[in-house]
C-alpha cells in the first residue's frame, strides 16, 4: 500500500474497527453511501456542542454563527460545481429530495399535456418515479433513451425523439449506479439544447468520481447527495441556473421561504431561499465544506492511479470466474462494477461475502427497470472508495471465487 493511500485509511475512524475474528471488515458499498473522514464527524459534534442554533433568523451571535457555517457549506457547493453565483446552490437533504423538488417547480411552470420528458432506461428509482407522477399529473408523456447491451446510450435514439420536438426536460444520470458506466452527458446537453430542452443531471455518483463543472457541462440543473460524498446524511444539493430558479416557483410553503406574509398574500424569497421552506438539515449542511476540502484534497494522481489499478485488476479476475457475467463493459468505467453468477442467487453471494467480512450490495439497487432489461432479478454490486486498496481487491477476488465454488 503506497503512502498516500495509508494517509487517506488514517482519516476513516472505521478502518480501526474490527468485526469478525478480529479481522477488519471490507467496505465495498461506497456507492450506496460514503464512510466519513475525522473532519466530517469533527464537525458535526463540535457545531452539535459549540454552536447549535436555528439559521437565517435570530440576530444574536450563536445564531450567526450557525449561519455562517451552513452558508461555508453552500459556498464550498458553488465552488465544488464552478457554479457562478451561490444562489444556483438550493440545499436539500439529497438526491431524491432535490428530483422531487424540481419536478415540483419546473413540472408546474412548464410541463403540461402532450409534452415529453426524455430520460434513460438506465436511471435510479429517483431519478424515474417523480417524473412518472408527474406525467401522472400533467398529462406529459415519459420517453426513454435506450440501453444497449454494454451498458451505453443509444444516443442516435435520443437524437431522433429530441427532433420531435415534444421533450421539455431531458434528465439523465451522470454516472448509472448499477452499471458504473460515466455517461456522456456534455453530448446529451449539447443535443438537447439544440431541440430546446432543458437538461437535469443526476450527480449522485457523478460528483464522487468525476471532476464537476456545470458550466462546462452545460447542464441546466444537477442533483447529488451529501452522504454519498463523504458528508453527513440529509444533506443534498440541486444546481440550478439563476435565471431559471428565477421563474420557477416555489413547493413546499412555510417558515424561511418567505418575503412578506399577511392574511390575503404571501411573496416569496429570492432564490435559493424560496425553495429551502422549514428548519433546514443545518448540522448535516454544515459537514458539506469539510467533505469537500477532503475531496478536494483527494484529487491527485496516486488516488486516481490506485482506482484504475483496482478497477481493471477487478474487471480481469471477475471475467475469469466461470458463470460470472459482468454488466456495463462499455464505455469508461468509474470503480463500481455489478455483476451476477449462472446458477448462484445475488442474495447469496453477498451473505456469503459478509461471513467472509465484506461488505457489497446486492438487489435491485433501486433501478428495478434496468436490471429487468438484462433478464435479471437482482445482482451483486462492488463499489470502492479511495480508502479501498488492491490487497482488499485480491481478497475479494479469493472470497468471491471460493462463494462460487460453494453455491455451485
Amino acid at each position: 500500500m503506497n503512502a498516500v493511500i495509508e494517509n487517506i485509511r488514517a482519516q476513516f475512524p472505521y478502518l480501526e474497527s474490527t468485526v469478525r475474528d478480529g479481522r477488519p471488515l471490507v467496505y465495498m458499498d461506497s456507492a450506496a453511501t460514503s464512510q466519513k473522514p475525522r473532519s466530517v464527524i469533527s464537525c458535526m459534534s463540535s457545531w452539535l456542542a459549540e454552536a447549535n442554533a436555528n439559521v437565517h433568523r435570530a440576530i444574536y451571535g450563536l445564531a450567526a454563527e450557525a449561519t455562517d457555517h451552513y452558508e461555508a457549506g453552500r459556498e464550498a457547493v458553488r465552488s465544488l460545481l464552478n457554479a457562478a453565483s451561490k444562489d444556483e446552490i438550493v440545499l436539500t437533504s439529497g438526491t431524491t429530495a432535490s428530483i422531487n423538488l424540481l419536478a415540483n417547480t419546473f413540472g408546474a411552470k412548464y410541463i403540461k399535456a402532450g409534452d415529453e420528458i426524455l430520460v434513460s432506461e438506465g436511471e435510479h428509482h429517483s431519478n424515474l418515479v417523480p417524473w412518472q407522477m408527474l406525467c401522472e399529473r400533467s398529462g406529459a408523456r415519459l420517453r426513454f433513451i435506450p440501453v444497449e447491451e454494454n451498458g451505453e446510450w443509444d444516443l442516435r435514439e435520443a437524437e431522433r425523439i429530441l427532433s420531435e420536438g415534444r421533450v421539455r426536460l431531458v434528465s439523465a444520470a451522470h454516472i448509472s449506479n448499477v452499471l458504473g458506466i460515466v455517461n456522456p452527458v456534455e453530448e446529451l446537453v449539447a443535443m438537447a439544447h439544440r431541440h430546446g430542452a432543458a437538461v437535469h443531471l443526476d450527480g449522485a455518483q457523478g460528483i464522487v468520481h468525476e471532476e464537476v463543472d456545470v458550466r462546462r457541462i452545460g447542464c441546466d440543473f444537477y442533483s447529488f447527495s451529501g452522504h454519498k460524498l463523504y458528508a453527513a446524511t440529509g444533506s443534498g444539493v440541486l444546481y440550478g441556473r439563476k435565471d431559471l430558479l428565477e421563474t420557477l416557483p416555489p413547493w413546499m410553503g412555510g417558515g424561511e421561504m418567505v418575503d412578506t406574509v399577511t392574511f390575503q398574500k404571501t411573496t416569496y424569497a429570492p432564490v435559493p431561499l424560496r425553495f429551502e421552506a422549514g428548519t433546514p438539515n443545518f448540522i448535516s449542511a454544515a459537514t458539506l465544506k469539510p467533505a469537500i476540502d477532503f475531496v478536494t484534497s483527494i484529487r491527485i494522481p496516486e488516488v486516481r492511479s490506485n482506482e484504475k489499478e483496482m478497477t481493471s485488476y477487478l474487471i480481469s479476475e471477475m471475467k475469469s470466474i466461470d458463470g460470472l457475467r459482468l454488466y456495463g463493459t462499455g464505455g469508461r468505467k468509474c470503480p463500481l462494477l455489478s455483476f451476477t453468477v449462472d446458477g448462484a442467487h445475488h442474495s447469496d453471494i453477498a451473505t456469503l461475502l459478509d461471513k467472509m467480512n465484506i461488505a457489497v450490495r446486492s438487489g435491485l439497487m433501486c433501478s428495478e427497470p434496468l436490471i429487468d432489461k438484462f433478464g435479471r432479478t437482482g445482482m451483486v454490486r462492488v463499489s470502492l472508495g479511495p480508502y479501498n486498496t488492491l490487497e482488499e481487491c485480491e481478497y475479494l477476488i479469493k472470497s468471491l471465487r471460493r462463494t462460487v465454488k460453494m453455491l455451485r
